[in-house]
């Protein structure tokens, strides 16, 4: 049964209900309305976050990735600099690690001393994406149980599109990114959200990535791999509740909403 019937009504009662205590009701205030009933109760209508944990512990337990520490010159196709000392790709894509000096930092613990670090750099924004579809009115996210080898437990909900642009430029001589065509503006996509946000400017050096929800037509048929699911907002608030489950991307994203 389809809900944006019913959804639209609650929502007009509940802005007619702030409207008459004085309430200034706007196109935001509505939208953040929208996703407060969108965050309010499973409304999932393929899969119960029963069946969502489930899913993911079992993706977590099929990973065969191993993951080992080996020395920095060991690393194929990655070389340290004879004179700077950084370390970059044979590419040029990818980063490079580099030295920062920091000074006059009155403002920080270590007071105006300031301190040198490394720092990850040189590496130009990616597109940090999911999509959305409303599956009889209820929006639904398309997210990935992704390998990284960094994560604790190897796996963590990711964005549909987690790539950087030598992802995008295929540097690394692979397969363009699954779903990328639906993140290109040229096409024209129905935009929620795109902006560009900062990475941890503790870590990396003049970082950002472009940060989009995109929604798709509901009659719109998707090839999914069984690595990715639909999962409704509702879901990735509760599944925040997990620890290392939900990833940093999909909690930058979803704050907008």
């Amino acid at each position: 049964m389809n809900k944006s019937w019913l959804i639209i009504l609650i929502i007009d009662e509940i802005v007619n209900c702030l409207k008459n205590n004085n309430y200034n009701i706007n196109e935001d205030s509505r939208k953040r309305i929208e996703t407060m009933i969108e965050s309010i109760q499973d409304d999932n209508q393929i899969n119960k976050l029963d069946y969502v944990i489930k899913w993911f512990n079992k993706k977590r337990d099929e990973s065969n990735m191993i993951v080992e520490e080996i020395d920095v010159k060991d690393l194929e196709k990655w070389n340290i600099g004879k004179e700077s000392g950084n370390i970059s790709h044979d590419s040029k894509g990818f980063f490079e690690i580099i030295g920062v000096k920091i000074t006059n930092t009155f403002d920080r613990e270590v007071g105006k001393k300031g301190w040198t670090q490394p720092m990850i750099a040189k590496n130009p924004g990616g597109i940090l994406g999911i999509l959305m579809k409303k599956i009889n009115g209820i929006p639904h996210y398309l997210l990935q149980a992704k390998a990284e080898p960094g994560n604790i437990g190897k796996l963590q909900l990711s964005p549909t599109l987690q790539a950087t642009t030598s992802n995008l430029l295929k540097a690394h001589g692979g397969k363009r990114p699954l779903f990328a065509e639906y993140f290109d503006e040229s096409n024209n996509p129905k935009i929620i959200y795109a902006k560009w946000q900062s990475e941890d400017g503790g870590r990396f050096h003049l970082k950002s990535n472009y940060n989009m929800i995109i929604e798709i037509e509901e009659n719109k048929e998707l090839e999914i791999p069984d690595y990715f699911i639909w999962i409704t907002l509702y879901q990735i608030k509760q599944l925040l509740k997990i620890e290392n489950f939900v990833g940093p991307h999909v909690r930058g994203i979803i704050s907008y909403l």
